[in-house]
Parts: structure tokens; C-alpha cells; sequence
């Protein structure tokens, strides 16, 4: 019996690259059953920042897997050393940055269908910010300078994302005015602080770093407005706090 894989990709909030607790980490590599991952971090939407790739190894290296950078700007592999490398990985990490910039760097290198083909094959993808908006139809973003709305992302996701939910001045409003005006299509808005796991599709599980941040799905309303409707997050918490209290 053939055994279909589960595609599934996480919207992040937070993690190494914003937070010290290392509690969405640990949930990203808890959603793969496999004793030591292998996680690569893409951070192409950073220009392969340097200290955005040190900060990644300091945060994974500790951990029980085996982290890895794939650079798009120092390019180090031929077409099938790419699509071995990327299709051997359990996790792939998608960085910050600017998610335009990002997606054609991507196309230029034909990693956009290889991504694809890891998500058929069951590799999880994920990602902050750039690495949120990539994996939607479309996405809410500041890639040009004023926000905007992006139609031209990777569509593993249906409808729009929406990065920076509570944190980033207008990005709300702004994200609002465009699903009702039809400029985006409904989607999801993430704050910081939240995870959202969806397994085919369908949003499988929602949790968060921080207490009362929550996941909002944000629809066009009746009445030429929208309908933001919030998902309470599970609470993340420790493993030593969890044993104290078990």
C-alpha cells in the first residue's frame, strides 16, 4: 500500500531570529518524527546575511538535528547537487527579508519547484515574516517600501498571509482595506509570538510564545468591510516547566 505524504507547512511568528525562549524551535522540529532532522534555512530574503546564518547554527546546532544553510548569492551547488540537497531535508526554514526579492531569486535558481516537490514529498516548510508570505497565493508586505500586496506567491497555501499582525504600525488596517477591497484574497493574520500548522490545507494546529497573542482569519464582510475572526493559540511553555508541573 502506497502511503501518501502530508503536506504541511507552518506560518511562524517568532523564533531563533527574534526570540531568546526557543519555544517555536522546538515546536517546528517536535512536528517531525524523525530522531535527529535534517533542517536547512533558506535566507535568501536577507541577501544571505551573514549573521542571519550564525544566528541560525547557534540556535540549531544545540539541538537535536542536523542544520544546514542553502546560499543562493555564493551559490555552491550544480542543478542536481540542488535538488538532491533540498529534497533530502525533513525541515526547511525560510528566513525574513524581502519576500519579492526573495521569490525571484528563487525562480532564477528553479528552487521555487523544487520547494514544491519537497512539499509533495513530505518535508515540512516553514518560516517568519518573507519565509510566512512565500508559501500563499498572495501576501501582505513592505518588499517595495509602503505596504502592499503581493499576487505572486509560491500558492502552497490558499488565499493571502499576512506577517506582523500586532507589531508593525498600519499593518493591520492596511491588510483589512485590502481583503475588502478584494486587492487580497482572505488568508490568515499572524501575530508575533504564534505558529500555525496547516496539514493539507487545513489548519491542523495554532499556537503561541506569548499569552493572548492570537491567529486571526480575515475574510471580506457583508457589508463591504471584513470579518476578522481570532483563533485562540495553545500555550507554548517550556520543558522545564512542563516537567514541574506533570
Amino acid at each position: 500500500m502506497t502511503v501518501v505524504p502530508k503536506r504541511r507547512l507552518a506560518l511562524l511568528g517568532g523564533g531563533f531570529s527574534t526570540d531568546d525562549d526557543g519555544l517555536l524551535d522546538d515546536w517546528v522540529l517536535d512536528q517531525v518524527s524523525v530522531a535527529r532532522p535534517r533542517v536547512c534555512f533558506i535566507p535568501t530574503a536577507s541577501g544571505d546575511a551573514p549573521a542571519y546564518m550564525e544566528r541560525f547554527f547557534g540556535a540549531y546546532q544545540s539541538r537535536s538535528c542536523e542544520p544546514s544553510v542553502l546560499h543562493l548569492f555564493r551559490r555552491e551547488l550544480d542543478d542536481d547537487a540542488l535538488r538532491t540537497f533540498l529534497l533530502s531535508q525533513d525541515v526547511v526554514y525560510v528566513g525574513g527579508g524581502n519576500t519579492a526579492n526573495m521569490l525571484a531569486v528563487w525562480r532564477a535558481h528553479g528552487v521555487d519547484r523544487l520547494l514544491r516537490e519537497a512539499f509533495d514529498r513530505g518535508t515540512l516548510l516553514c518560516g517568519i515574516s518573507a519565509g510566512a508570505n512565500c508559501w500563499a497565493e498572495s501576501s501582505h508586505t513592505d518588499s517595495f517600501g509602503p505596504l502592499a500586496h503581493l499576487s505572486d506567491g509560491l500558492g502552497l497555501l490558499s488565499g493571502s498571509v499576512c506577517p506582523h499582525y500586532d507589531s508593525e504600525p498600519g499593518r493591520r488596517s492596511s491588510y483589512q482595506a485590502a481583503v475588502a477591497n478584494r486587492a487580497l484574497p482572505a488568508g490568515w493574520a499572524v501575530e508575533d509570538g504564534v505558529g500555525a500548522l496547516f496539514t493539507g490545507g487545513l489548519l491542523t494546529d495554532f499556537v503561541t510564545r506569548t499569552p493572548r497573542a492570537c491567529l486571526y482569519r480575515v475574510e471580506p464582510g457583508s457589508d463591504g468591510g471584513v470579518d476578522e475572526r481570532a483563533v485562540q493559540c495553545r500555550l507554548l511553555v517550556a520543558a522545564q516547566q512542563r516537567a514541574s508541573t506533570e
